[in-house]
C-alpha cells in the first residue's frame, strides 16, 4: 500500500479536528472526558488543552520537515515573547523574524535529524530558510501578490508544468507580504553574473525596500508556520511545497510581479503614471 504523505496526513487530521469540533461531537467529547478523568488536562501555549497543543506541534513538524524534504535549508529563528522578542535584545528591530545564530548561513540544513533536535530543544522557535542555495524568494506587497498570483494561475493550465512550472510554493507573511519561491540565481558558479542580496535588500532593512525584494545569497525568509508579534496571522502557505517538484525560473515570474507592483504603486500613491516599484 502506498504510504500517505505528511501533507496528506496533516490535511486528514485537520478534517478530523473540524469534524470533532461540531456541536454534537463536542458534547460527546465533554461527556466522555467527564466520565473518564473528571476533566480536561490543560497545558501548552495560551491555555490550550494538552492534546490540542500536541496536535499543533505535530502539524508544525510536518510542515517544516516537508519544506526540508523539498530542499529548503532550515535554521531556527527567534519567536515572539511577551511584548518583544525571545532574543531579549532591547529594541530588537525585527522581533520574531531573525535567526537565533549569527552562523545561520552555515547552520541551515535539510537534515531531518538535526531539524527534529531543534524542534525538541526549542518548541516555540520560528524557522527561517536560507535563500540563494537551493531556491530564491521574490517578496512583494500582498495586494500586488494576489493580483500576480491570479494571473499566473490562469496561465498554469496551458503551460507544460513538467518542462517549466509557472508557479512554485507561495506563502503569505502576515497580511502584508507574499513570498514566491523560485529556483536560485545566486549559486557560486555565476558569481560574476549575479549579486548577493545585500545589494538589493536584507531582512533587517526591509522597511527601506517596500516594493519587490529578491532574496538570494545572503538572505532568508520565515517559513510557515512561524508566528509574528502583535498579529493573529503568522506565516502560512497558500501553495505548499512538494518534495521532488521543480521550482519555476525567477525571471519567468519577474515581469508579472513587477507589473502587479507597478499597479499597486499607482493605487497606493494615486499618481497618473505607474511607477516601476511600489512606494510607501
Amino acid at each position: 500500500m502506498e504510504r500517505e504523505s505528511r501533507i496528506a496526513q496533516w490535511l486528514r487530521r485537520r478534517a478530523e479536528r473540524a469534524e470533532a469540533a461540531r456541536p454534537g461531537a463536542r458534547s460527546a467529547e465533554r461527556g466522555a472526558s467527564a466520565r473518564g478523568s473528571g476533566g480536561r488536562r490543560w497545558g501548552g501555549r495560551g491555555g490550550q488543552p494538552a492534546a490540542e497543543a500536541a496536535e499543533a506541534a505535530r502539524d508544525r513538524e510536518v510542515l517544516l520537515l516537508t519544506a526540508a524534504e523539498a530542499g529548503f535549508p532550515l535554521a531556527p529563528a527567534a519567536h515572539p515573547s511577551g511584548y518583544g522578542c525571545s532574543c531579549v535584545r532591547i529594541g530588537c528591530p525585527t522581533p520574531g523574524r531573525h535567526p537565533v545564530s549569527f552562523a545561520w548561513q552555515t547552520q541551515a540544513t535539510t537534515d531531518r535529524a538535526q531539524i527534529e533536535r531543534w524542534l525538541r530543544a526549542e518548541p516555540e522557535a520560528n524557522f527561517i530558510t536560507a535563500t540563494g542555495r537551493a531556491h530564491d524568494v521574490l517578496d512583494v506587497p500582498a495586494e500586488a501578490g494576489y493580483a500576480a498570483l491570479a494571473r499566473l494561475e490562469e496561465r498554469e493550465p496551458a503551460a507544460d508544468s513538467a518542462v517549466e512550472p509557472v508557479l512554485g510554493p507561495v506563502a503569505l507573511l502576515g497580511e502584508g507580504r507574499m513570498l514566491f519561491f523560485t529556483k536560485t540565481r545566486g549559486t557560486p558558479e555565476d558569481e560574476d553574473e549575479w549579486w548577493p542580496c545585500e545589494l538589493d535588500s536584507h531582512p533587517e532593512t526591509m522597511e527601506e525596500h517596500p516594493g519587490l525584494r529578491w532574496h538570494c545569497r545572503g538572505s532568508y525568509v520565515l517559513l510557515p508556520p512561524s508566528r509574528l508579534p502583535d498579529t493573529s496571522e503568522g506565516v502560512r502557505w497558500l501553495r505548499s511545497p512538494s518534495p521532488g517538484s521543480p521550482l519555476p525560473e525567477p525571471l519567468a515570474l519577474l515581469e508579472t510581479l513587477t507589473d502587479a507592483c507597478a499597479e499597486y504603486a499607482l493605487t497606493a500613491d494615486g499618481r497618473e503614471e505607474p511607477a516601476p516599484w511600489p512606494v510607501r
